[in-house]
């Protein structure tokens, strides 16, 4: 009896720590990474199996540095996130996972997804070396700095469409780029607009939100609704679009 409660317990250990490493990764944020494949799907070459096994790779490439620039910036916001009512959660913030052992798996990742992309090919590997550098910048204090924070937020959307354009060999157009530019603009200013209002009911949240008030975000989110909306009409009627489709 006893010795199967032991096993139970460390069954349960393990899972724990699998859990916490995971959440460490962010895993659930890779779904963003999705975006790489988008500009072989709309070049209407997503069956071309060659082209796609690059993309699966800058995709697994991607998400390993995504996971390294998590984990930078979790450490960086590691008192911040301690008076979040949800990040107060994540495992470095918590004192889940040991801080030198978390900066340990992000240079591993670094390396590894570095190492991967300049076998493959060496323009998604500056793809990711820009990403990179331009994360850990803003990890140490261009987040802290109002618009700027959110274009840099915005063009990591940017990095994902030029590493999957990279990676199959298919140029990413105007139009791809400017829609999600557009569209992660959106929704960064959308998460500022929910960190200023935990602020307002009391909770003292993060320092990116200086700068920033209810007034200019919801101005600047009532602006860019129909900016993407003209943005993308322009883009289904444009005459290269209706060239590529045979179609409006």
């Amino acid at each position: 009896m006893n010795g199967n409660l032991v096993h139970a317990n460390i069954l349960e250990y393990i899972w724990m720590s699998i859990k916490n490493y995971l959440a460490l990764l962010r895993v659930e944020q890779y779904v963003k990474n999705l975006f790489i494949f988008l500009p072989l799907f709309f070049a209407l070459k997503i069956t071309h199996v060659d082209l796609l096994l690059n993309n699966i790779v800058a995709f697994l490439c991607f998400s390993l540095i995504a996971s390294a620039v998590y984990i930078l910036n979790d450490y960086k916001d590691i008192e911040e996130d301690k008076k979040h009512p949800v990040k107060k959660l994540r495992p470095l913030a918590a004192g889940l996972i040991n801080h030198r052992k978390a900066l340990t798996i992000m240079a591993l990742l670094t390396i590894i997804s570095l190492a991967v992309s300049y076998y493959v090919e060496i323009n998604l590997f500056f793809v990711l070396l820009a990403y990179f550098a331009v994360n850990v910048a803003y990890s140490f204090g261009m987040k802290h700095v109002p618009i700027v924070d959110l274009f840099i937020v915005s063009g990591g959307f940017v990095f994902r469409i030029l590493a999957g354009a990279e990676a199959s060999g298919v140029e990413a157009s105007m139009w791809i780029i400017l829609m999600i530019f557009l569209l992660a603009l959106f929704l960064g200013l959308a998460k500022r607009r929910d960190d200023i209002l935990l602020s307002m009911n009391g909770h003292n949240t993060r320092k990116n939100i200086d700068g920033y008030n209810l007034e200019f975000v919801n101005a600047g989110m009532i602006i860019m609704a129909p900016v993407i909306i003209v943005s993308y009409i322009s883009y289904t009627v444009s005459p290269q679009i209706i060239e590529q489709f045979h179609t409006r």
